[in-house]
């Protein structure tokens, strides 16, 4: 009787685990046999060992000076910011009456569902490089610039504003799921813990709400570290190119359409995937480690 509700168990599972092996185990490994391979997309393949990975870290000059620095950047503060916001907005959000809370969460949601053309075509309005753009007509109103500035073409000004506008579209699923943690968190908690001694708010959230909603806290850094590697395309949308102007905003996504969408180098384009890979691996994994369930 055990085995056949086991057998009805993976019947049900089959359709899911058909799509996962054909669209994510599959793609991986054949990115990993790449990756070890001079590939053209038009020839065969041709099995060349460790020689793309060697030449990423010790001939790719853009690579080393640019994309690797940009690209720690970038998730540094964008994956860890975007974290503590959606945290923060969510314990604020629980605070206040059911139906502001509704509302407001629908507003801070809403720009996570923005992204791609939507969101380059608004924020490029904003930034606009000519005296029409929102930011250089109040700037040039309030007598603070002579003359226009080109925003999205300015290294200077370039990743600065991907990581505003990707802290501003980042409160997604994470953020909904920490204010579903909060809201669920048995109040009785807090009453026993005031009885122990927790005198003020802080430490209210550093010892009852973060260890009560360890789940959703795990779930949301998981989403924070594939969202931040997700938009780092944003710097092309903006710009306008490929690469980014004098590799200001170039980061690993960017890199990799570089050399298989443009070059169609795609054995180096699958090594540097198999490089994000791990690194998205090795930070979900330390996601893990703070928030995962003990044994």
């Amino acid at each position: 009787m055990k085995k056949r509700k086991i057998n009805e168990a993976y019947w049900f599972l089959s359709p899911y685990l058909l799509m996962f092996a054909m669209f994510i185990v599959v793609p991986v490994l054949v990115a990993i046999y790449l990756s070890f391979t001079n590939f053209n997309t038009i020839e065969m393949p041709k099995w060349i060992g460790f020689s793309n990975y060697t030449a990423i870290f010790t001939q790719d000059d853009i690579f080393m000076q640019y994309v690797l620095p940009n690209t720690i950047k970038f998730a540094l503060i964008v994956g860890p910011g975007g974290y503590i916001i959606s945290f923060m907005l969510a314990w604020m959000l629980a605070q206040i009456p059911h139906r502001p809370r509704t509302i407001l969460a629908l507003i801070i949601y809403s720009p996570s569902m923005t992204m791609g053309v939507a969101m380059t075509v608004v924020w490029s309005i904003f930034f606009s490089g000519d005296q029409t753009g929102y930011l250089n007509a109040w700037l040039l109103r309030l007598g603070l610039i002579h003359m226009p500035i080109q925003w999205l073409q300015s290294p200077e000004y370039l990743m600065t504003i991907m990581i505003i506008v990707s802290l501003w579209s980042s409160m997604g699923v994470g953020f909904l799921a920490m204010l579903a943690g909060v809201l669920n968190i048995d109040q009785s908690i807090y009453e026993a813990g005031y009885i122990d001694g927790i005198s003020n708010r802080f430490q209210e959230i550093i010892h009852i709400t973060i260890p009560s909603m360890k789940p959703q806290m795990l779930f949301g850094a998981v989403m924070a570290v594939v969202t931040t590697f997700q938009s780092g395309d944003l710097g092309v949308q903006l710009s306008g190119g490929n690469p980014t102007p004098q590799y200001a905003g170039q980061v690993m996504v960017n890199h990799i359409s570089d050399y298989g969408l443009t070059r169609y180098e795609m054995g180096y384009a699958s090594a540097l995937s198999v490089i994000l890979l791990v690194g998205i691996y090795v930070l979900s994994k330390f996601s893990w480690k703070l928030f995962g369930e003990k044994e």
